[in-house]
């Protein structure tokens, strides 16, 4: 386990890590360097369990003996080490658990392939706040979302917020980036699937109607956090839904709109016995 004590933040061994709260650089540079951070021994950890590869390690040295069984099943990638403070200079905010590993960014999985296997899809469209995105992940983990679909505009679900909001989620649900928008709504219809939006629209169904009816396979369409969905993606779906509202709340943030539609429209083999 052979480990780098860092002696300068210049090293350029270190790009992978510099300047990680600029957003719109790192969103610029991860897919392009075929990168993403993975931050925590957590969300490292469950990175490697869906077979991820790590490039380079950065840690605090308290955190050396608890990753210790990681570093040695990969001696030849770089373990740097460094004080917080070190850390917190060249990464640009303070590591709260003090390690992040730089991963090679997995290669795309094919829609078709995706859609093939799967009963109850989440499709996204525009979503571009990270915390929101990896709380969709989150819910779609545990409330047996087989797959997220995203629109070519919406966040990287690899980008670091998003996978430590999302705890790692995002390595256990495939996800799809689309090609076109809104015109993967219709490749995903032509798949078997009914394409379900939530949308404050007239003519909305009740979730709970809805749901209450055999549905064998499902995409539930949710769109960014202000504008709601855009006209043409309305136009694709087969129905729009509503979440009906008490106490003069006219709705929900989108994050907890999904896991309530993702818990009513669950697949009937996930409904508990009664």
């Amino acid at each position: 386990m052979p480990l780098i004590d860092l002696d300068s933040i210049d090293d350029p061994r270190l790009s992978d890590f510099r300047n990680l709260t600029d957003v719109q650089l790192r969103l610029v540079k991860e897919p392009a360097e075929g990168l993403y951070i993975a931050e925590s021994s957590k969300v490292l950890r469950r990175a490697l369990d869906a077979g991820h590869a790590p490039r380079s390690f950065l840690l605090a040295p308290k955190w050396v003996p608890d990753l210790a069984d990681v570093l040695d099943r990969f001696p030849s990638v770089p373990a740097f080490v460094a004080p917080e403070a070190t850390l917190e200079a060249i990464t640009g905010f303070h590591l709260h658990r003090g390690a992040l590993a730089a991963m090679h960014r997995p290669e795309p999985l094919p829609l078709a392939d995706v859609l093939a296997s799967a009963r109850r899809v989440a499709v996204i469209e525009d979503m571009v706040d990270h915390t929101n995105l990896g709380a969709v992940f989150r819910s779609a983990a545990a409330l047996g979302i087989d797959a997220v679909l995203v629109s070519p505009r919406s966040a990287d679900p690899l980008y670091r917020r998003a996978v430590r909001v999302s705890m790692g989620s995002v390595f256990q649900v495939p996800w799809v980036r689309l090609d076109s928008w809104p015109g993967g709504l219709a490749t995903i219809r032509s798949a078997g699937f009914t394409v379900a939006a939530l949308a404050l629209v007239p003519g909305a169904v009740a979730l709970g109607a809805f749901a209450a009816r055999e549905h064998e396979r499902l995409a539930l369409l949710l769109g960014t956090e202000g504008d709601g969905l855009s006209t043409g993606a309305l136009a694709e779906a087969d129905v729009a839904l509503t979440i009906p509202m008490h106490g003069g709340v006219d709705s929900l943030n989108v994050a907890a709109a999904a896991a309530v539609a993702f818990w009513e429209c669950r697949y009937d083999d996930a409904r508990p016995v009664l």
